[in-house]
C-alpha cells in the first residue's frame, strides 16, 4: 500500500475512478476551500480542528509558492468566518519547498514564515507536520527558526523512530506544542520500530516524556489503551487527543462529550491521492471499509 502511495499509474486509476470519491470523502473534506470550510464549522461546534492543504514532495517552486498562496487565503477565510479560535493549520515542509533541488530548506523556511505570519494576523496557530526520517533534521531546525519570532508553532514527532523519545526530551520545554504520532512511512529498521508492539511501547515512552514536561503534548491516535493511558498521564494537565478525519468519529464526539480536548486533522485539496493510500495502509479496518464500499457500488 505504501508502495502504492508513490505510483503515478495507481495514482491516474484512482483520480480517474467515480466509484473511489465516496470513499476518499470519508477521509478528505474536499478540494476546495469552501468544502473544508464547510465541514471545519461542523466539527467546531464540539471539537478543535487543524486543516492541512493537501501536497507533498513538491519540485516545482512555483507550485511551491501556491501552497503558500493557499495557505493565506484559507487562513484569512477562517478569520473572516469567526473560526480561528478553533481551527489552525498543519503544513507539510516539501510541499513548501522543502524537497526543490536548489535552496530548498531556504525556500521552505521563508514560505513557512509566510504561513505563520498569516497565521498570527488570523489569530491561530501552525502545526510543521513530520515526513520521511530523511527530512526530519531539516524540519526540527526549521521548525527552530520558526520559533524565535512565534513560540506556539507546533512540532510532530513519530515514535516509530528510535531518536524521537531523545527529541521528546528536547523539544518538551514550556509552552512547546508537540504533536506525538505513531507515524505512516515505511522507515528502515535501523532508523525505526518496526513491530507495533516496539512502535507502541515507544509511543508511551515518549508520551510520558511529554506528560512530564511543560509544554502542551497533542497526541494523536486512535488507539483506545493508547488513548486511556493519555488520559491517565494527563490528569490535572492540559493536552489535547488529535484524531483523523473520518476515523472512529463517534469516539471523538464521546470524548469531546466526557470533557477531553479534541482536535480533528482535516485534509482537502486536489493532491489526496497520497494522503488516502496511507490511510488504508495504516489499519486493516481502513482497507475493509474502502472493499465493502466498491463492493457495494459495483
Amino acid at each position: 500500500m505504501l508502495a502504492a502511495s508513490r505510483s503515478g499509474a495507481l495514482r491516474t486509476f484512482a483520480e480517474n475512478t467515480p466509484l473511489l470519491r465516496p470513499v476518499v470523502d470519508r477521509f478528505v473534506a474536499g478540494t476546495t476551500t469552501d468544502d473544508v470550510l464547510a465541514v471545519a464549522r461542523e466539527l467546531a461546534v464540539d471539537r478543535l480542528v487543524t486543516i492541512d492543504h493537501l501536497g507533498e514532495d513538491t519540485t516545482d517552486r512555483e507550485r511551491a509558492g501556491a501552497t503558500v498562496d493557499a495557505y493565506r487565503a484559507l487562513l484569512q477565510r477562517l478569520a473572516d468566518g469567526g473560526l480561528a479560535d478553533r481551527v489552525e493549520v498543519s503544513v507539510k515542509l516539501s510541499a513548501l519547498g522543502q524537497s526543490l533541488p536548489r535552496d530548498a530548506e531556504k525556500i521552505a523556511l521563508d514560505h513557512a514564515r509566510q504561513v505563520c505570519e498569516a497565521a498570527r494576523a488570523a489569530g491561530t496557530t501552525v502545526t510543521v507536520d513530520m515526513e520521511g526520517h530523511t527530512t526530519t533534521d531539516s524540519t526540527l531546525g526549521i521548525v527552530r527558526d520558526l520559533r524565535m519570532d512565534h513560540p506556539w508553532v507546533g512540532a510532530v514527532l513519530q515514535a516509530q523512530l528510535r531518536r524521537t523519545e531523545a527529541d521528546c526530551r528536547e523539544l518538551a520545554g514550556p509552552g512547546s506544542r508537540v504533536r506525538l504520532c505513531k507515524g505512516a512511512y515505511d522507515e528502515p529498521e535501523s532508523v525505526a520500530f518496526r513491530g507495533r508492539s516496539e512502535v507502541d511501547r515507544s509511543f508511551v515512552r515518549c508520551l510520558t516524556v511529554l506528560m512530564a514536561g511543560g509544554g502542551l503534548p497533542m497526541v494523536a491516535t486512535h488507539d483506545p489503551v493508547l488513548i486511556d493511558i493519555t488520559r491517565h498521564l494527563g490528569r490535572g494537565r492540559a493536552y489535547e487527543l488529535q484524531m483523523l478525519h473520518g476515523v472512529r468519529p463517534h469516539e471523538q464526539r464521546a470524548l469531546a462529550a466526557a470533557g477531553e480536548t479534541v482536535r480533528v486533522y482535516l485534509p482537502y485539496g486536489t493532491e489526496w491521492y497520497g494522503y488516502f493510500v496511507r490511510r488504508l495502509a495504516e489499519r486493516p479496518a481502513n482497507l475493509a471499509f474502502f472493499a465493502r464500499s466498491l463492493l457495494t457500488r459495483s
